[in-house]
């Protein structure tokens, strides 16, 4: 008796999933980033990010772009007037006193600072213009030199734009933040300027604050 119920029931769902029509979907494509470091990563606690995966995070401010090395967590205790404080694995960098940082082979981190030795403030990067991160995690790594005893990133810059950039943010508490940034061939060499403006408005707790 149960078998004949189970086999009718069947028979009622098939007949009823023919009745109804097939909807096509439409085609979705999904754009990634494939960098095989197989032969070419040294561990496993090193690796790349790319301009693509920027795009894809929202920003609140500038120094967030760390974020995208796994482990990291970028965080700010006051204003925006100063470096962030970052935190790897766990532990507390402080503004960067472990972790070394430099862009387009200049070393951010500051020497000596009120704040301590290694303070890296990455706030004026416009990430638009970042083109990858290399990043290394541990103290493993005896060619990348001082404030690395937690890791290090090495930031680039692009070379040109493909097209230029016009783009108007607003927010919250008054924020604005406005860019324009394009390249331009100059010759027959590879030689490109590059020019870019950043005004970022934002009434903070004390008071209206404008960078550029």
């Amino acid at each position: 008796m149960n078998r004949l119920l189970v086999t009718i029931a069947t028979l009622f769902l098939v007949g009823t999933i023919s009745g109804h029509e097939i909807h096509m979907f439409d085609t979705l494509e999904v754009e990634g980033r494939g960098t095989p470091l197989v032969g070419e990563a040294v561990s496993a606690s090193e690796g790349f990010v790319g301009q693509i995966d920027l795009e894809a995070r929202p920003l609140l401010r500038t120094g967030e772009i760390l974020e995208t090395i796994p482990g990291l967590v970028v965080t700010q205790h006051s204003g925006s007037g100063k470096a962030n404080q970052y935190f790897l694995r766990g532990f507390n960098l402080d503004h960067g006193t472990d972790f070394s940082t430099s862009i387009d082979g200049m070393p951010v981190n500051m020497v000596t600072h009120g704040h301590g030795q290694g303070y890296t403030d990455i706030s004026f990067i416009i990430p638009e213009l970042v083109a990858n991160m290399n990043y290394l995690k541990g103290s493993y790594y005896a060619g990348v030199g001082n404030f690395s005893s937690a890791g290090s990133v090495a930031i680039s810059t692009v070379d040109r734009l493909d097209s230029g950039l016009a783009r108007i943010t607003l927010g919250e508490d008054s924020y604005f933040r406005a860019l324009v940034a394009d390249s331009q061939q100059v010759g027959g060499g590879t030689f490109c300027s590059l020019s870019s403006e950043t005004p970022t408005m934002a009434i903070g707790t004390w008071m209206r604050i404008w960078t550029s």
